[in-house]
């Protein structure tokens, strides 16, 4: 690691050769650059958005790219997240008490709706798929495969992007809204009344905001301290899922996540 990423001050365990906590934060702070909009940067773009100097920019890509966190692009002047990264988001979603606990829920919820269960977690900005299960009994419903959808688009977003900090909220709102079908939610007001609306009665609902022609009823999933970090919904076609049985779906999907709530340690109590 080059030298102006080191400090004098070691880090708790005695070891001198380790990096300095500061150096780990501008470490992290380059790769945030990167979502699914900004998917390639130039050191140049990294440098303005971090505030950093390009030839501290450089030398923290550079040691990012030499372990695979970042990869470069053929023409030597774009970088974007490594495949490690994706190694290492795999096997942290398989450690979650998440991908543990819930498995029988969403099994469950699925048999019990007749419909297509999705289980998904808040990376901060999209939901990424934990687990989903099919109309169809099979023996392994879990798929892991870091596939993502927006927060602000699907009902499983809506669910979690609700009781999350307004300073997360309004980060996604400044990112952008775009249009997938024509009931999308592309009005920042509109849309922070429809998460007002669903922190008030404890679910939401797509209303073919996403995809055309499918409803999705979803209920946020707390840790042991009450935060929401994921969600779960029930979803399919309108005509299976029309308006009036939304109400009896919605009880449903929010006693499922709040018996997966209670399994990850959480109190309702609490809330």
């Amino acid at each position: 690691m080059p030298d102006d990423l080191r400090t004098s001050t070691p880090l708790p365990g005695g070891d001198a050769g380790r990096p300095s906590v500061k150096s780990l934060f501008k470490m992290l702070e380059v790769l945030e650059c990167f979502s699914a909009v900004d998917r390639e940067l130039s050191v140049v773009e990294i440098a303005r958005r971090t505030g950093m100097p390009r030839t501290t920019v450089h030398r923290i890509v550079d040691s990012l790219r030499s372990v695979g966190l970042i990869e470069q692009e053929a023409s030597r002047e774009r970088y974007r997240l490594g495949i490690k990264l994706f190694q290492l988001g795999n096997t942290a979603l398989r450690n979650l008490p998440l991908y543990r606990e819930a498995p029988p829920f969403v099994d469950t919820l699925a048999k019990l709706s007749g419909e297509v269960v999705h289980l998904c977690v808040f990376d901060g900005n999209e939901m990424v798929f934990v687990e989903r299960s099919e109309r169809s009994a099979r023996t392994n419903n879990a798929l892991v495969t870091m596939e993502a959808s927006p927060a602000y688009s699907t009902g499983v977003g809506k669910a979690a992007l609700a009781f999350q900090d307004e300073i997360v909220i309004e980060r996604i709102l400044r990112q952008g809204l775009t249009r997938f079908t024509a009931h999308t939610l592309v009005e920042p007001d509109l849309l922070r009344a429809e998460l007002a609306k669903i922190r008030a009665r404890g679910y939401a609902v797509d209303d073919c905001e996403h995809e055309p022609d499918l409803r999705c009823v979803a209920a946020p999933i707390r840790n042991s301290a009450g935060k929401v970090f994921a969600g779960i919904s029930v979803s399919g076609p309108c005509r299976r899922i029309p308006h009036s049985r939304v109400e009896e779906l919605a009880r449903l999907v929010i006693a499922h996540a709040e018996m997966i709530s209670v399994r990850l340690g959480y109190t309702p109590s609490r809330s």
